[in-house]
């Protein structure tokens, strides 16, 4: 849904965790023929998203 209402560009970055949902063959092929870059969290690894949750909860806040 998110493709079909903003046409995101070609290249754009895709970060999830390792969700069974994100890593399923289907998805990963939707994703990629779309252009994305699939970025995934490092296996067992729950501090791989800290950074970035940290980067938008600072902008979510500044925009409020």
């Amino acid at each position: 849904m998110a493709i079909a209402l903003w046409s995101p560009p070609r290249g754009c970055v895709f970060h999830r965790d390792r969700g069974s949902q994100y890593c399923s063959h289907d998805y990963q092929k939707i994703l990629r023929e779309h252009g994305f870059t699939v970025s995934m969290s490092g296996k067992g690894n729950c501090y791989d998203n800290a950074a970035v949750e940290t980067f938008f909860k600072t902008i979510k806040a500044e925009l409020i």
